[in-house]
């Protein structure tokens, strides 16, 4: 029987995998995450789009700040029903996976949802056994489980889900790798719903903003045009694309207000602002 530390030892393949999963090992103490799932155990390692509440900018300084992350946390939670919308009607028993799960947030929100079955991959050990103890303190365990693992190379037979999801996860690996071991895993006519940042190559092939948040995140942004190459290759066929470019701004436009602003949140603006970036819904099936 494997234990956790020999599966953890073989899920980064490579330098570049293995430089990722060092700094996400490292970070067990992310203050705004950790501040912002710690009411209702949503835990979100993903951004939002749509307005915020203005009246938190003009709220008194005591009460501010907390404002400010109650906000930033409820569009958190709401992006998830772009995931959850896109994935349409589910049959009864349906069973989805959760590709790049952090801390479980997403995950849990889509079973409660759809009462279906849900399995978080995750590379980053902490952040497994940190979902699986949120999970059965609310009683969720029953039906969401995580798993250490690569998201492009998981434990699981072929045909095992009905459909899988992917909150903002796609720029740390090969899309290519990645949505082939999503057609492997999905059944046939299985869904596959991403919600990403990516460059628009159609107006800038890598700006300066892109630079920036890649070496933040310790990530390889992809451009647009590249996930739709790799969905028409690997026989998953879009049915719903959807930007929300402009929608994305006012989160980051609040999170700089935040006493917890990580420096990340210039470059996000740039980027959106001067549309090199775009933020995107991407929903398709498996053929």
């Amino acid at each position: 029987m494997q234990t956790m530390s020999s599966v953890e030892n073989g899920v980064a393949r490579n330098d570049y995998e293995r430089e990722l999963k060092a700094h996400w090992d490292a970070k067990t103490a992310d203050e705004i995450n950790l501040l912002l799932g710690a009411e209702d155990g949503l835990y979100h390692h993903h951004y939002a789009v749509g307005d915020f509440d203005r009246s938190v900018l003009t709220a008194p300084a005591e009460s501010r700040e907390e404002r400010i992350l109650r906000e930033l946390h409820r569009m958190e939670s709401d992006q998830v029903s772009l995931l959850t919308n896109a994935l349409g009607d589910l049959p009864a028993g349906a069973r989805g996976m959760d590709a790049g799960s952090g801390r479980g947030g997403t995950s849990f929100m889509t079973a409660e949802k759809f009462g279906c079955r849900m399995d978080g991959v995750n590379f980053c050990t902490h952040q497994v056994e940190f979902a699986r103890s949120v999970a059965q303190k609310h009683g969720w365990d029953e039906k969401v489980d995580f798993h250490v693992a690569n998201m492009v190379a998981t434990p699981f037979p072929d045909r095992s889900f009905d459909f899988v999801v992917s909150n903002e996860t796609t720029m740390y690996v090969d899309l290519d790798e990645l949505f082939g071991e999503i057609r492997r895993v999905l059944r046939p006519g299985g869904r596959y719903v991403a919600t990403t940042w990516c460059r628009n190559d159609a107006v800038d092939g890598r700006s300066d903003a892109s630079v920036r948040i890649d070496e933040h995140y310790v990530c390889r942004m992809h451009k647009r045009s590249t996930y739709f190459e790799a969905l028409a290759a690997n026989g998953l066929v879009p049915y719903r694309v959807t930007r929300h470019t402009e929608e994305a701004i006012p989160y980051w436009e609040l999170r700089r207000q935040s006493a917890l602003r990580t420096g990340v949140e210039e470059p996000f603006l740039e980027g959106y602002r001067e549309r090199s970036l775009d933020y995107l819904l991407i929903a398709a099936e498996r053929i």
